[in-house]
């Protein structure tokens, strides 16, 4: 098999093997595995109970009546979480006055490290409209189960560790069910106007 060949089919069977894995993600998320049945918005989302960056207890009751965004991550995460909240603080700010009818949280996966304090402190450099969520394990561990969230921790040499976990930016209506995952991967005016039919 010549050079050119060779990556040729390389390149395809990269490409083939990224639309799996992408297809794979999507359909364990909306819950379409064969034979799953049809996938209902409820089967995403539910009852939590929380703490914000201010320490004040926030449930999915003080969600109603307004749409909102959902994104799992941490503060120690090198590049996807610190990218998603920016994205996420472009359409915010695009929103205008209307952000305060919106709502974003921002939901750590690391419990252990993310207190109320280190989630405000690293939330300051995002739009004040995001909300960090943090709270003990077991409920993390509820919340991830009820929104479909893979999370993994992952040891790092040292004792460090960090973690795996699910990119989806969940959009969810003012009675809190799931409505799609949320494309931050756009124009931020396009992303507004998006979020604004759901007001």
């Amino acid at each position: 098999m010549s050079p050119r060949t060779t990556r040729i089919v390389l390149v395809v069977t990269s490409f083939t093997a990224g639309l799996v894995l992408f297809a794979s993600a999507v359909f364990l998320i909306l819950g379409r595995m064969p034979g799953a049945g049809i996938p209902q918005a409820s089967a995403i989302g539910g009852p939590f109970e929380l703490v914000d960056q201010d320490g004040r207890t926030i449930t999915d009751r003080d969600m109603k009546g307004r749409p909102f965004l959902v994104f799992f991550g941490f503060t120690h995460c090198p590049d996807v979480c610190p990218t998603t909240l920016f994205e996420t603080s472009e359409v915010l700010t695009k929103l205008g006055k209307d952000a305060d009818r919106v709502g974003a949280l921002f939901v750590s996966v690391d419990p252990e490290r993310d207190t109320p304090a280190k989630l405000k402190d690293y939330l300051s450099s995002f739009d004040p409209h995001l909300r960090g969520l943090t709270g003990d394990p077991a409920a993390i561990a509820a919340m991830e189960k009820a929104y479909r969230v893979y999370a993994k921790k992952v040891p790092l040499a040292g004792g460090d560790y960090t973690y795996d976990h699910s990119a989806l930016v969940y959009l969810m209506d003012k009675q809190g069910r799931f409505i799609a995952p949320f494309n931050i991967k756009r124009r931020p005016e396009e992303a507004a106007a998006e979020l604004r039919k759901y007001l």
